[in-house]
Order: C-alpha cells, then sequence, then structure tokens
C-alpha cells in the first residue's frame, strides 16, 4: 500500500485507551485535512458505536460475529488485514495493549509496511506530512523520534496515559457502518480453554486520581502497609518501582515504568523512590508529584514538584494524619 487517505484507529470497546486514540487521531487528521475513523471488532458491540463519534470519529466501522468475541490473533488480524486493503489509510493507531501488541506487527507484516510500538508522541511534520513518531528506546534514555516514508499505512502503538482524550461532544454526527467478519471458524488455529481474572479491589492503579509509590528504599513488603494506610485516606491506588517488584515487595501488577504500567494521576506521592528514567516513564505524566527520599542528590527531586528530603519513617506517619485531618 503505497498511497492512503484518512486516519484509522483499532477501537477496543473495554479499554479507555481508544478515547486517546481517538482524541490524538482527531489531531492529526485535523492536521492532514483527512476523516478519522474507527474500526471496531467484537461481538455484541454495535450499541457502543455511537460512543465513539462522540468522542471524534467521523465513521465508525463495526465488525460484529461471535467467532470475533475475544481476542485471537488469526481472525482480528484476517480481518483488520481485508479492512485495510479495502479503506486504504494513510495512519493506523493501535493502543499499546495486550492485543494491540500482538496484532500490530501480525498486520505490519501482511501490509509490507512499518510500525512504531510504544509511542509517547505523535505529530504530523508540516514540511513531508508524514506521521513523527516518538518512543522511548535503550531502556527509556533515549527518545527516538521515527518515520515510515514509503509504505503505506504508517502505523504506531501508543502507551496508554500518554495522549488526551477529547470532551465528549454529543452533538458530533457521523456514520455508523455494519461490515461483515468474512471468516469462519477454520481460520482459528487456537481457541480459549479457559479464563482467569485477577482480583481486584478498590481503585484500579491505572484509573487512580491519587497514587502513592514505593520503592526499594522502602526496605521490605511490611513497610509497604505505610502507604496502604495513606492511599486508603487518599482514596488512591498503591504503586511500585520495578526494584521494589523485583525484591518482592510489592506484586508485579503495581509496578510503574517502562516495563510496567503508565499512569497519569492528578497527585503521585513518590515514597523511597531514586526516581530512574525508567520509572519517571511511566509517571511523567502526574499533575503533581511529591517527592519523599533521604538522599538529597536523587533524581526525583528533579522530577518532583514537592519534595521531603527525609527518611520516610519520619515523615510519612505525620504526612498519613494530616491528610487524614484535612479531609475530615
Amino acid at each position: 500500500m503505497n498511497d492512503g487517505r484518512g486516519v484509522m484507529v483499532f477501537g477496543e470497546v473495554s479499554e479507555s485507551i481508544t478515547y486517546e486514540l481517538l482524541g490524538i487521531g482527531r489531531s492529526l487528521a485535523a492536521a492532514l485535512g483527512e476523516p478519522l475513523s474507527c474500526v471496531v471488532l467484537g461481538s455484541g458491540i454495535r450499541d457502543q458505536a455511537r460512543e465513539l463519534i462522540a468522542f471524534g470519529a467521523d465513521t465508525v466501522s463495526v465488525v460484529d460475529d461471535p467467532l470475533l468475541k475475544d481476542y485471537q490473533a488469526d481472525a482480528y488480524v484476517t480481518v483488520m488485514h481485508r479492512l485495510c486493503q479495502e479503506q486504504r489509510p494513510n495512519i493506523l493507531l493501535l493502543g499499546q495493549t495486550i492485543a494491540g501488541r500482538d496484532l500490530a506487527p501480525r498486520l505490519a507484516f501482511r501490509l509490507h509496511t512499518g510500525v512504531a510500538t510504544d509511542c509517547s508522541e505523535l505529530a504530523i511534520d508540516p514540511t513531508s506530512r508524514l506521521l513523527l513518531q516518538t518512543r522511548a528506546c535503550y531502556g527509556g534514555n533515549v527518545r527516538a523520534t521515527v518515520v515510515c516514508p514509503d509504505a503505506r499505512p504508517q502505523m504506531a502503538t501508543v502507551r496508554a496515559k500518554t495522549m488526551a482524550a477529547l470532551a465528549r461532544d454529543d452533538s458530533r454526527t457521523g456514520d455508523v457502518i455494519d461490515l461483515d467478519a468474512g471468516i469462519d471458524a477454520s481460520c482459528l488455529r487456537t481457541r480459549i480453554v479457559d479464563e482467569s481474572r485477577e482480583t481486584a479491589t478498590g481503585v484500579r492503579l491505572e484509573d487512580a486520581r491519587v497514587v502513592v509509590a514505593g520503592g526499594r528504599g522502602m526496605g521490605g513488603a511490611d513497610a509497604f502497609k505505610q502507604l496502604d494506610t495513606l492511599a486508603t485516606v487518599l482514596k488512591g491506588a498503591v504503586g511500585a518501582s520495578r526494584a521494589a517488584c523485583d525484591a518482592g515487595y510489592a506484586p508485579a501488577s503495581a509496578q510503574i515504568g517502562l516495563t510496567g504500567k503508565v499512569v497519569a494521576p492528578t497527585l503521585y506521592v513518590a515514597v523511597a523512590i531514586s526516581g530512574a528514567s525508567q520509572h519517571m516513564t511511566g509517571c511523567s505524566r502526574s499533575k503533581v508529584i511529591v517527592a519523599i527520599n533521604k538522599d538529597p542528590a536523587a533524581n526525583i527531586f528533579k522530577e518532583a514538584r514537592y519534595g521531603v528530603v527525609a527518611d520516610y519513617r519520619e515523615v510519612l506517619p505525620a504526612f498519613t494524619e494530616m491528610c487524614r485531618e484535612l479531609l475530615e
């Protein structure tokens, strides 16, 4: 595909990143003067298509089929390959989700194009009109901007919480197009035998407006209970650095950073976290960062709006109690 028009978003109705993709997709489409479309695959999903128009899409293509109920690469890549050949988008955006990171390289191979994964910034070059795709590399120490000048679509997967969704606008109008999947069970080489979901309580880390995170400097798993107390007071969630997770102080599901989750809370409290670039990649979009660390040279203080140079054992109990009194 050496030509193309329009920006296409691969939407996942169960993932909030779809709205973030529509937000950046709207900006890219406006810069190019081209339309923004969204494709959603699944089963029993048509009623959710109108929602995507309210968040920026000009058209929504719905492929509703029982074989697409759960993500399976064989089925999804076959359908998306056909749709891209028919609609010929200039740009195709996917989320850096479990499905997106599996689908994108498979689809790029079939389309004979490239894909930049885990992007944190996207823009249009005003001269070449090419998609500028910025992503972290070398462990997050360097940010590289790449382009795909000769093949179409220009493909990118986008890291969650790095783009802003548009405000919902119910006055927006657009077309919902029903399409056939064009597949049968013979294309599925695997089947889902069982599904197990992790039980979670409280606020999801990715959605929390307040995150209290601890690092290896906490010294042990028992110390993380103090973070639980503060997070409960602030109605937030508990996160951790990779070093803390590797040491067994916190579960892997709490890891924030380049190889963990990305958060963008209103308040991020970093306790005994040094502030390595890999960790900051996961929390840099926080509106306010408060750091507590006994090392005055810790990198976290360069990123924090407020910093306390002290042992967290001396600060955290009083800080938690003060927050409780103020909120009461």
